[in-house]
């Protein structure tokens, strides 16, 4: 059927050589994990969550993982959920160009994993949340949508 046997061995290897280099280059030259250090920042990925009316906000750094929720009310309130404690959380609400001095949230607790902080108006489309977390030394940022703030989606 196939008269050259080192064409179809070669065509069926390849493959599973791409795949072992592409893991051996990975474990040789890539990244090696680390806990986070004092005095170094270290950015939080947004995720999609943020960019829909969905009431959520997922920012995360390998084990660090913060929440952002809209909390119903008189008032607007933000109110952030962390997964490890942290010292302090700073937030900004401004349009991308805007230079909007942050404001500090509130800890909801002595755990250091809830905060909150009252806003004075609901954030307009396009509007950005710059958020910097502190944690032990280590300084933690994210610059997210406020899209999940927008409509009637909010959750307490």
């Amino acid at each position: 059927m196939f008269p050259k046997r080192h064409a179809v061995t070669a065509i069926l290897v390849a493959p599973l050589l791409a795949v072992l280099a592409w893991f051996a280059v990975g474990a040789l030259v890539g990244e090696k994990p680390h806990p986070a250090r004092r005095g170094q920042s270290y950015p939080l990925v947004e995720k999609s969550s943020c960019r829909y009316v969905s009431g959520v906000c997922d920012l995360q750094n390998s084990s660090l993982r913060l929440t952002l929720r809209a909390g119903n009310g008189p008032k607007v309130t933000l109110k952030l959920t962390a997964s490890h404690a942290l010292d302090q959380v700073l937030i900004a609400l401004a349009a991308p160009d805007d230079d909007v001095a942050p404001r500090p949230m509130e800890a909801e607790d002595d755990s250091g994993r809830l905060w909150y902080l009252p806003l004075s108006e609901s954030p307009r489309e396009g509007m950005r949340i710059r958020l910097v977390a502190s944690q032990s030394g280590s300084v933690f940022f994210a610059d997210a949508s406020t899209a999940f703030l927008q409509g009637p989606q909010r959750m307490p």
